[in-house]
């Protein structure tokens, strides 16, 4: 009965995790929406280093509680994180402004196969027929549901490839510090929140006005904008914590194919918000193809041989040495 009883746990708190991700990017998408469309807030870039000024604020205090134990981070681990973190929201930002939304979609699409391929290289993962096939599934009932116009530029081309491959491999960066330093969700937090906070306030108001010819120090700022500013900041927090709690429990693949979820939540809010308009037969056709593709890579990459890492061995820190793991996170890297 223990193993079982483990297994069932772990099960528990895989689904706990992965619905307080669902909840909180669906949430943040609602926010941002109303501050963005509704109040005229269009400064992207600069309302994320918020988001990160807010998350070190959050880790401080839970390290001052003794919540957060010490660990450590090599600062060229760190440079190398922020570099691609930064260039993933500065990439994604600037693709859905160079790009239409038909191609932005497309481009969102192969981060799935771009991580993929970094596990197959650098972590000499398998995959077997069924849990391929499953992926294909998904990205075919995601393209589906999302994908209408679709036309490209080189310039938008030139973005939205900077913007897939340096979102890839921060995500795949997520799982790999976690495993090789034994970094908990919060511990790693800890350590780049502050360094895209800095970053991000710095170079946010610059991008922003590049890309909306308006300067942040000048919009009109209002009780109810500001309002709105701080929950999503405050609903941030809990989107930066999921996404590395999920990624270091499921990997990058995983956190993808199981992301596109929450586009498929946004379009069904979007048809109760917004009308009829939001929902057609093409849309829930697509949606119906995706979330079979999801169950079977539920399914197929769970079972043996569904997907499974090769012999590797990833240099073990010193901190793992001593077993020192502030949280209890699995960071086995199975599914």
């Amino acid at each position: 009965m223990a193993p079982a009883s483990k297994a069932d746990r772990k099960a528990a708190v895989d689904v706990a995790a992965w619905m307080f991700n669902v909840v909180t990017s669906v949430g943040i998408i609602i926010v941002n929406k109303a501050l963005m469309a509704t109040y005229g807030f269009s400064f992207a870039t600069t309302l994320t280093g918020l988001h990160f000024a807010t998350t070190t604020l959050m880790t401080a205090v839970l390290r001052w509680m003794g919540y957060i134990q010490p660990s450590h981070l090599p600062f060229s681990e760190l440079l190398k994180f922020v570099f691609f973190a930064n260039f993933s929201i500065v990439g994604m930002n600037v693709s859905l402004m160079w790009n239409s939304v038909g191609f932005y979609q497309i481009a969102k699409l192969t981060m799935i196969p771009v991580s993929c391929l970094l596990e197959v290289v650098l972590d000499k993962i398998r995959y077997s027929r069924d849990t391929k096939l499953s992926i294909a599934i998904v990205l075919l009932g995601v393209g589906v549901c999302t994908v209408t116009d679709v036309s490209v530029n080189t310039r938008g081309f030139i973005a939205a490839f900077i913007a897939v491959w340096s979102t890839s491999l921060q995500q795949y960066y997520v799982h790999f510090l976690q495993r090789k330093y034994a970094l908990g969700s919060f511990n790693l937090l800890g350590h780049t929140a502050p360094a895209q906070a800095v970053s991000l306030l710095l170079l946010g108001p610059f991008l922003d006005y590049w890309l909306t010819d308006q300067r942040v120090d000048r919009y009109d700022y209002s009780v109810v904008s500001l309002i709105f500013m701080f929950l999503s900041c405050t609903i941030a927090v809990g989107t930066n914590l999921s996404q590395f709690i999920c990624i270091g429990r499921f990997t990058a693949v995983s956190f993808q194919v199981l992301g596109h979820m929450k586009t498929i939540l946004v379009l069904v809010m979007g048809f109760f918000f917004f009308g009829k308009e939001g929902l057609n037969l093409q849309v829930v056709f697509g949606m119906v193809i995706a979330v079979v593709g999801m169950i079977w890579y539920g399914n197929a990459s769970s079972k043996p041989g569904g997907k499974e890492r090769g012999n590797l061995s990833l240099p073990i820190s010193r901190q793992q040495k001593h077993g020192s793991v502030s949280e209890s996170t699995d960071l086995s890297g199975k599914d």
